[in-house]
């Protein structure tokens, strides 16, 4: 017998997140060997843009790494910064600290048909995944890049 509860618990996650790690190193060459290094742990990464005479917020992305991957979870321009190359310079220097201070080689996102799909393609991602009706009626895109040395 079993009891389910729908609630949240934060210690619970937690507690289930270390045994979900302890399950993976355990059946995983790849995940066993992130044991101990720091491509082990998620790491934040944010990226910043403020206008210089207001210090109002143009632009943000935020990211972390991963076993040498960048994942891109958050990237927003202002409407009137749009089109001006702003978001490409987020991306960039996201990508500059992956790979430069942190050892990454690849980068992911994912983004929505009627978001970024065609920003993050001119950038050199690519298309590895995608999910229809994610929510209904939309598409959700998974792209992933290599980094370069």
């Amino acid at each position: 017998m079993f009891r389910m509860e729908t609630e949240v618990d934060k210690d619970r996650r937690i507690l289930l997140g270390e045994r979900l790690e302890q399950s993976n190193a355990e059946r995983s060459p790849a995940i066993r060997v992130l044991r101990g290094t720091p491509h082990e742990d998620e790491v934040p990464l944010e990226v910043w843009a403020f206008e210089d005479a207001s210090g109002e917020l143009a632009a943000g992305l935020t990211a972390f790494t991963w076993a040498r991957w960048l994942h891109v979870d958050l990237l927003w321009v202002a409407d009137r910064h749009r089109g001006t190359g702003l978001g490409t310079r987020l991306l960039t220097e996201a990508e500059r600290a992956a790979r430069e201070e942190r050892g990454c080689g690849w980068a992911r996102v994912e983004t929505w048909d009627f978001q970024a799909p065609g920003f993050y393609g001119k950038r050199g991602y690519e298309v590895v995944g995608r999910v229809e009706d994610y929510p209904p009626g939309a598409t959700e895109f998974i792209l992933a890049k290599r980094l370069s040395a």
